[in-house]
């Protein structure tokens, strides 16, 4: 068992987080609308990965940088961990354009 793949997952996460609090993009602006939106983008992404696990299209391989754990068949605890990874850093990227557009459009 190895947790190579989840504690980089985990790191990444934390060096968004720091990004987010340090230009208050998501979850300092407006924690509640972000907190939402990360559900419905985590909950999007779960729904996803079910039908395509459902129809045969996804499958779990056992990797050496993966622990092996699996949260429901076929679908891994690191898949959580990037779902949530991949949301958050969507809502980072899209309020960080905005905010990039807008300053660009008062100068």
């Amino acid at each position: 068992m190895s947790l190579v793949y989840a504690a980089a997952l985990l790191l990444s996460g934390a060096c968004l987080v720091l990004l987010d609090l340090r230009f208050a993009l998501v979850m300092r602006r407006r924690p509640a609308a972000a907190a939402i939106a990360l559900a419905v983008g985590l909950a999007f992404f779960i729904a996803w990965d079910a039908a395509g696990i459902a129809l045969g299209v996804f499958r779990h391989v056992d990797s050496g940088w993966a622990s092996g754990m699996l949260l429901a068949p076929e679908f891994p605890v690191e898949e959580l961990l990037f779902l949530l990874f991949l949301s958050y850093l969507t809502l980072i990227l899209l309020s960080g354009w905005r905010r990039w557009s807008e300053s660009r459009d008062r100068r």
